[in-house]
């Protein structure tokens, strides 16, 4: 039997995908096929950026250094099913849009409230990904882990501290994820699928160059009139259509007139359009409210 190098290959000026479509490369990229081998980047003491699908991610355009380590591989991109206890394991490198898919056709339900959101699992677990109908940690069973020094760990859920668009994970790499499912006629789970899919394409650009919400949304700090009271977590997409941002653009960037939360990259655009105008989004809330937007997108830049 062929025995899995431990060493990956190592693809140099590699392009790094995303879904705006611009942004810069990777000096050096390894697609890994197993742990061993993401611990093997590890190792090298260099700084390790993960890839899974590239969904809530912008790179600057003068790319990267380090290893970007990709999970897009078959060594990471399975889904299984138990049938007696209806625990799904899926690698961190799965689709989510997939997993949804594989599990509402099994008759386990749960997952279909993340519909429409674009996310590899692991992407989607590291930041607790969710909207209007959920968070994925409200499913989270325990996650397969590898820390700072190349170790393999299994987290149960329990030991996870989810909170709004975070899990505490972000200095671990995510390789694989458990979820509790319950199980459902089949039929009725994929009608409620349909219908979160349906009221994301109504009010959002799905069909867009985008990468879902751009910001956070904020607590208050004080009370807006018309907005909210202190203390209650707001849309962010709210107070950026209040400030008239809908339609601003800078360069090939512009901010989406269906969701003001969502950003577009058109044709000719480049990643630092996208991110002057995230700056200048941010800089007209904060001056109109008083409220300091946080970037939901990950953004990628060399280190200084």
């Amino acid at each position: 039997m062929k025995t899995m190098a431990i060493e990956p290959k190592i693809i140099n000026d590699a392009p790094i995908p995303t879904w705006y479509g611009v942004g810069g490369r990777a000096d050096r990229m390894i697609v890994a096929e197993s742990d061993e081998q993401v611990a093997w980047a590890i190792g090298t003491g260099e700084p390790v950026r993960v890839l899974g699908e590239g969904a809530n991610l912008l790179v600057d355009d003068v790319g990267v250094d380090g290893f970007v380590v990709s999970l897009r591989s078959p060594g990471f991109d399975r889904i299984e099913i138990d049938p007696r206890s209806h625990m799904v394991k899926a690698g961190a490198g799965a689709d989510l849009r997939r997993l949804i898919t594989v599990t509402s056709n099994a008759g386990l339900a749960g997952l279909e409230i993340l519909g429409g959101i674009p996310a590899s699992v692991g992407g989607a677990v590291c930041m607790n990904a969710g909207g209007k109908f959920g968070q994925i940690s409200q499913l989270i069973a325990g996650v397969r882990v590898i820390d700072q020094h190349g170790c393999v760990r299994r987290l149960g859920v329990g030991e996870i501290e989810f909170g709004y668009r975070c899990s505490g994970l972000e200095g671990l790499v995510i390789v694989e994820a458990e979820f509790a499912l319950v199980p459902e006629e089949a039929s009725k789970v994929r009608a409620r699928f349909r219908d979160y899919m349906g009221y994301k394409k109504e009010t959002q650009p799905l069909a867009e160059n985008s990468a879902g919400c751009v910001f956070k949304n904020p607590t208050l700090l004080e009370s807006i009139e018309g907005v909210g009271p202190a203390g209650s977590r707001v849309s962010a997409g709210r107070l950026i259509d209040l400030t008239g941002c809908k339609g601003l653009s800078v360069g090939g960037a512009e901010v989406s007139r269906v969701h003001g939360n969502f950003l577009t990259a058109r044709k000719g655009a480049c990643a630092r359009d996208l991110i002057e105008l995230m700056d200048e989004v941010a800089r007209r809330v904060f001056d109109r409210f008083g409220v300091r937007l946080e970037r939901e997108v990950v953004v990628w830049s060399r280190q200084a």
